[in-house]
């Protein structure tokens, strides 16, 4: 019976230290958008985390001073990390180390691609370099 009460208790302050649980699928834009729309959904000085959603493309850039982290939540596209063509696709994972230029070349089908983007350190949207004017 104590041990049983024990995880009880350790459950429920466990939970209680998760402050934004939302299943990434239940993320929806917040307002219209023509090709891209971002919705940051946490920051700390460590990291910045977005949703974000494509239609069409994304031009070619790096971030300098960034590590992204990308989760494929749904869709499918076709990318170029450095020079290189991939597809990808939902529930797929990409690093992103800093300086590693990539692109969001074509979005396949009829659904926004959607991923989480996760930036460390925190982002504040000055670090993206555009690689062609």
């Amino acid at each position: 019976m104590k041990t049983t009460l024990f995880f009880l208790i350790a459950f429920s302050a466990n939970s209680a230290l998760a402050q934004n649980h939302k299943a990434l699928k239940d993320y929806k834009p917040t307002e219209d958008y023509d090709n891209v729309h971002v919705l940051k959904i946490s920051e700390d000085h460590h990291q910045s985390s977005f949703i974000i959603w494509v239609k069409d493309s994304v031009p070619e850039h790096y971030h300098a001073d960034h590590t992204e982290n990308i989760i494929v939540i749904s869709g499918k596209a076709k990318m170029t990390i450095d020079g290189k063509e991939i597809m990808i696709n939902k529930d797929d994972y990409l690093n992103l180390p800093e300086g590693t230029k990539h692109a969001v070349t074509e979005v396949m089908g009829h659904n926004p691609l959607k991923v989480l983007s996760i930036q460390t350190p925190l982002f504040d949207g000055k670090d993206r370099t555009f690689t062609k004017e």
